[in-house]
């Protein structure tokens, strides 16, 4: 069974380049194969019965020729000579003399002149000679009526049509079936063609798409088609002013970092110097002086913050990749850093090991742990869970939550929730989460937790202690 939302991917595409490259193709073909379809029936339709009514007016009026020449001689041979007229194999002739207002059907217990039009016998015995197309036991026929006036007679002969009919059918349901052929090889066209405009497309797509994933190394294929070559060249030459300027930024921010880190530490230093004589100054200056050093932290931890995406930024440095029992490695950060307090529990086996940066994943689980401390008083659960794809560590708070339109920005770099406005802190804690759990190949994201705080979690791709163990940059 198809699900409802692949039903409407599958609309949806179909509602884009190629669906109506295919749907013009088809179009335009049937339109096309229909139209022309429409004037060859047409044109033979009208050929065939032309030709049929050319030979059967020319028979009728030679079979009257025979029956003027044979009435004027004796009329009482009337009855004899409809006997052995010769008309065309099921069609029939009836003979009407005037002076005796009498019928001579060809064959009397099947045809007689009231099997054919009314109005048709009239207006032949009011001399005036025509034909007409009628049907008959549901068979067409056309009826030649000669006024024979030299004789005071009229000569009526009927020929039938499901010769022609039958031809016309034939032809008309193989037209039909040609018309469905052309517009299915046309869509059939129209998909092929399509493929082959759009796979350029796709391949500005795929790159784009690792473009967007990091790799700015990553360029589009010289062209030979002068179109499509300006268009990777172009592209190129975007992708390389991009990189250009994500370069010079983060070059720029990891200069600052630097340069700002030298004389951050010198501050820290002077602060720790003087917090040992704090309690000789005044008590204005001494919270002068605790506004100061609580800046200067402040201002330390931003900096250090800002050197280590620049680092991620960078892909500086080497992944050290163990073998690690994940809830035990994770308890043990929240023990070693003082947040023993906060409720932990794992649905992971004891035995169930992976291999993972554990650099990596300490600063993931200090990050959330500090960020809930300082933001939203506190954590109140670590868990972490797995299956066979990937594993999670979820943190839960007892603060008042992140509202639903702040949790995607919230991981943004210097972006604050409503409830942090206020506090201390860099605002690029969650930030390198984020960096942190794309570099373990998952991702970070808010919910909120049962008892109406947030719950941040972290998914990481599982990598068992039996596959190759690739290193990933920093």
């Amino acid at each position: 069974m198809i699900s409802r939302a692949a039903l409407v991917t599958n609309l949806r595409n179909w509602r884009g380049l190629r669906g109506r490259m295919i749907l013009y193709f088809s179009l335009a073909s049937f339109a096309a194969a229909l139209a022309l379809s429409i004037v060859t029936y047409a044109s033979t339709r009208t050929y065939l019965l032309k030709q049929r009514t050319e030979f059967a007016t020319r028979q009728a009026f030679n079979n009257a020729q025979l029956v003027r020449t044979v009435i004027s001689l004796n009329s009482s041979d009337a009855g004899d000579l409809m006997s052995n007229i010769r008309s065309e194999r099921g069609g029939y002739a009836v003979l009407h003399l005037g002076d005796s207002d009498s019928f001579y059907p060809q064959e009397p217990l099947r045809f007689t002149q009231s099997n054919m039009p009314t109005e048709f016998v009239a207006k032949t015995l009011s001399g005036v000679t025509g034909r007409q197309r009628f049907l008959f036991d549901g068979e067409p026929y056309e009826a030649v009526g000669v006024n024979i006036k030299a004789i005071d007679a009229q000569y009526f002969e009927a020929f039938p049509l499901s010769d022609v009919a039958r031809t016309l059918s034939t032809i008309r349901n193989t037209l039909i079936l040609g018309v469905l052929l052309i517009t299915l090889t046309a869509g059939l066209l129209g998909l092929s063609i399509s493929n082959r405009v759009l796979r350029p497309l796709r391949r500005v797509t795929s790159v784009a798409t690792d473009i967007a994933s990091g790799g700015l190394d990553i360029r589009l294929a010289d062209e030979t088609d002068p179109e499509l070559a300006r268009l990777a060249t172009s592209f190129n030459n975007m992708v390389d002013a991009v990189q250009s300027r994500i370069q010079r930024e983060t070059r720029f921010a990891s200069d600052v970092s630097h340069e700002l880190r030298s004389p951050v530490t010198a501050l820290a230093a002077a602060i720790e110097v003087l917090q040992a004589r704090r309690d000789e100054l005044s008590e204005r200056n001494q919270q002068a002086f605790d506004i100061i050093a609580t800046q200067v932290r402040r201002f330390d931890r931003t900096v250090l913050d800002l050197l280590e995406l620049s680092r991620l930024d960078a892909g500086a440095g080497a992944t050290n990749e163990e073998t690690i029992h994940l809830a035990k490695f994770v308890q043990q950060v929240a023990t070693r850093h003082g947040f023993s307090e906060v409720n932990f529990r794992s649905t992971l086996d004891s035995s169930d090991e992976i291999i993972l940066d554990r650099r990596r994943i300490e600063r993931i689980v200090l990050n959330l742990l500090e960020n809930a401390r300082d933001h939203a008083g506190g954590a109140t659960a670590i868990l972490v869970t797995g299956d066979q794809n990937e594993l999670t560590i979820s943190i839960e708070d007892q603060g008042i939550g992140v509202a639903q339109s702040e949790r995607d920005r919230i991981f943004e770099r210097f972006a604050r929730g409503t409830s942090s406005r206020n506090s201390a802190g860099s605002g690029l804690g969650l930030a390198i989460v984020q960096e942190h759990a794309r570099a373990l190949h998952g991702r970070a994201w808010v919910e909120t937790s049962s008892s109406g705080g947030a719950r941040f979690m972290v998914s990481i791709a599982r990598k068992s202690p039996t596959e190759t163990n690739e290193s990933q940059p920093l």
